[in-house]
């Protein structure tokens, strides 16, 4: 004799019809959110490449045009014209580009001292690196010109590179990668006989790719866009980098060139967008993988 056996039909959860367990959930909402934030932070660069082909009529006119009516290149032949661009975008680019090599060297050496070297005082360091993050930048400001204008710097690459070398805010990213790596591969690379510069350069640095792209990108970015210390370290035009050069050229005492400005605000703005689209998988892994071990 057999026993029918009966199988009862499998109900799914209300809302789940159509998706896989473990799925996200589309959120409608979440995608308005976030549309209405990239609009938010795209329209000003639009703004800005429009308006760099506009007349100086059209963009002070009232009310304001999206589109040129009459696209021009005025406003880049200006800029070409009129600045010695040549001179400022080299200023900018040795600067920016020797204050991101650095940051790379040393904010890496001292986040692997803090993270992976057991030494005395090691917290209450990091404690005091972390706490020169609240100091505003303007409050150094004036002891670090008197500083570099005792050591003689002033108007010399020197003085435009040397303050800025190493960061407390790169040291602190540097870090927190690095104790994501197990101490078990330090330890076996001291247990064969290498020192600790060669476990930093050839064990931990190769490691440390997203760390230290994401570094180089805010590094470089806030060095080329770098205003107030050029322009106050900087006594002639032959050592002004390029925000400081076009701030000086489109702004007069009575008005503002603002076709001028755009032009060069468009100028400044390609060598960033090269470095950020290079490096952007390390950069986008490096900001969702730094801190998740502390």
């Amino acid at each position: 004799m057999t026993t029918a056996t009966v199988t009862k039909p499998v109900t799914k959860p209300r809302g789940t019809e159509g998706s896989h367990i473990g799925e996200p959930q589309a959120r409608p909402w979440l995608y308005v959110v976030l549309g209405l934030g990239l609009v938010l932070v795209v329209t000003p660069f639009v703004w800005m490449l429009l308006g760099s082909f506009m007349t100086e009529g059209e963009l002070r006119a009232n009310p304001p045009t999206w589109f040129p009516h009459n696209p021009t290149l005025d406003n880049f032949r200006e800029l070409f014209t009129r600045l010695d661009f040549p001179q400022y975008f080299t200023n900018s680019t040795v600067v920016a580009i020797v204050v991101t090599l650095g940051n790379l060297v040393f904010c890496s050496m001292l986040g692997y001292a803090f993270a992976k070297i057991d030494f005395w005082g090691r917290t209450w360091l990091f404690r005091l690196v972390l706490a020169t993050l609240m100091i505003p930048g303007m409050v150094t400001l004036v002891p670090l010109f008197v500083l570099v204008s005792n050591l003689g710097l002033v108007n010399t690459y020197f003085g435009l590179i040397l303050p800025f070398l190493a960061g407390p805010f790169g040291v602190f990213l540097m870090r927190q990668f690095m104790q994501g790596i197990p101490d078990e591969l330090i330890d076996a690379a001291r247990v064969d006989g290498a020192g600790e510069f060669r476990i930093f350069s050839r064990v931990v640095m190769p490691l440390c790719k997203p760390a230290l792209a994401t570094l180089a990108i805010l590094t470089f970015l806030g060095s080329w866009n770098n205003f107030l210390w050029p322009l106050v370290v900087s006594s002639t035009e032959s050592m002004y980098t390029l925000p400081v050069a076009l701030a000086l050229v489109s702004v007069g005492q009575n008005s503002t060139q603002y076709g001028l400005l755009l032009a060069g605000a468009m100028v400044i703005v390609v060598p960033i967008l090269i470095v950020f689209f290079a490096l952007q998988k390390h950069f986008v892994q490096g900001l969702a993988t730094t801190g998740l071990k502390s």
